[in-house]
């Protein structure tokens, strides 16, 4: 058996597309396990650069099974378009499944996330507006429709039907909007549903088969540790859970299957959205990393919030997930500046404390602790391929984040780029 769960360490955009993809040609399976079009992985293969939101970064190897798993909200009409906009660029997708116990996202579901985000006004969660946290509560809440309903047609129309008027009352009486046209999306879905058929399957007994074959398998999580629903920066976060406890629930598997657990980590912080963030800059220093390190939202275009690497805020995350490895990317990104900083503890009312706050009125009044060290020249990283050839002080870097969470930097990515991953220990 071999297993390893990928997944973000910080606020979600830590790169986990590109390492999931550079894994991924050893993997059999890579397994997508919660959220939905709301997340943005973008990989570039060779001059090629793709971004998807949906279906599982390994779909650019031909020879590997790519499943979403029941953990993920679906928009079928989301899914039709990733598929088409990959066979376009030339991409198979016949390994391409999907889970038969995954919940719809309907046009209903995007609207009420619409109008809630309106009516809070400044106290916004600042959601993709994709419908994800409607689709969740309606699961919750026991009314959802799953891909599997569809299979009998005259009842899933019924039901769906049936919320169609249920959220109309809401849209029209609460927020006085015009109705949805209910046959309209029932037609329209009934066509993307039909186009999907062939990928849907019971993709737990999948998993469980390929697990127990000894296969490979890849479990593949979006938006990050600091975005789930239990340990995340509550309300400011996703409607599931991101961290490695996500995995059993979102795949259908036994929590003794998952062997290892990575962490994709940003050699910075960004954060997308409203919500406490110690390390921001407010700087030109903020400014410089933004525009040098591209952070924009790849599923939005929001630019991202920008601040130095937060170890509270990962060691957290270590704690949470159980992480055994973690992956630093965008090292490239903070090449050229004289001096960084790394966050080593918060100082809270005169206290020095170092385990992150659940409440966020505590987060904001806490003030970061720094430790300096001494960057490194740009060019210096060019072309590098073996870790003892990056520049002196990007490796004390790497080794300081070592040394403060306990746990073996495996992965260093110094660009975006497949060859620009340095492997420092074999994961799969």
């Amino acid at each position: 058996m071999s297993t390893l769960v990928v997944l973000g360490a910080q606020w979600g955009d830590e790169g986990k597309g590109k390492i999931t993809d550079y894994l991924a040609e050893k993997a059999d399976y890579i397994v997508r396990y919660q959220g939905g079009d709301n997340a943005g992985h973008t990989v570039k293969v060779g001059d090629q650069e793709y971004k998807l939101h949906l279906i599982p970064s390994g779909i650019f190897y031909g020879d590997k099974s790519c499943i979403i798993g029941n953990g993920v909200v679906v928009n079928p009409k989301s899914l039709v378009k990733e598929i088409e906009y990959l066979k376009e660029k030339g991409i198979g997708v016949e390994n391409l499944r999907v889970s038969d116990r995954a919940h719809i996202i309907f046009p209903y579901h995007l609207k009420l996330d619409e109008l809630e985000e309106r009516k809070k006004g400044i106290e916004k969660i600042g959601t993709t507006v994709k419908g994800i946290g409607p689709c969740y509560r309606d699961k919750v809440d026991r009314v959802g429709l799953r891909i599997c309903d569809a299979e009998y047609r005259e009842s899933f129309e019924e039901k769906l039907r049936k919320n169609i008027r249920e959220k109309n009352e809401i849209i029209t009486k609460l927020y006085g909007e015009e109705p949805l046209d209910e046959e309209s999306i029932v037609q329209e879905y009934r066509g993307y549903l039909d186009q999907i058929e062939k990928y849907v399957e019971d993709t737990s007994v999948t998993v469980d088969s390929a697990i127990k074959s000894d296969k490979k398998v890849l479990f593949e999580g979006a938006q990050g540790t600091l975005l789930d629903l239990d340990f995340g920066t509550y309300p400011y976060l996703t409607s599931s859970h991101p961290i490695s406890g996500g995995v059993p629930i979102g795949a259908g598997i036994s929590p003794l299957a998952i062997e290892r657990v990575l962490g994709v980590v940003k050699a910075y912080t960004t954060r997308v959205g409203k919500g406490p963030f110690p390390t921001e800059l407010f700087d030109e220093m903020g400014d410089a990393i933004r525009e040098k390190g591209h952070e924009y939202g790849t599923t939005t275009g929001r630019a991202r919030r920008c601040g130095w690497l937060d170890m509270v805020m990962l060691n957290y995350a270590v704690r949470i997930n159980g992480l055994t490895d973690i992956a630093v990317t965008r090292l490239d990104t903070l090449g050229g500046f004289e001096k960084l900083k790394l966050c080593v503890g918060y100082e809270l009312e005169g206290e020095r404390i170092v385990d992150f706050p659940a409440s966020l009125e505590t987060l904001s009044k806490c003030e970061p602790v720094y430790e300096e060290i001494d960057g490194w020249d740009d060019k210096e990283m060019e072309g590098v391929e073996d870790y003892e050839k990056l520049p002196e002080n990007a490796k004390r870097y790497i080794e300081k984040i070592e040394e403060l969470t306990g746990v073996r930097v495996s992965i260093v990515s110094i660009g975006p780029k497949r060859n620009e991953t340095i492997i420092r220990n074999a994961l799969i």
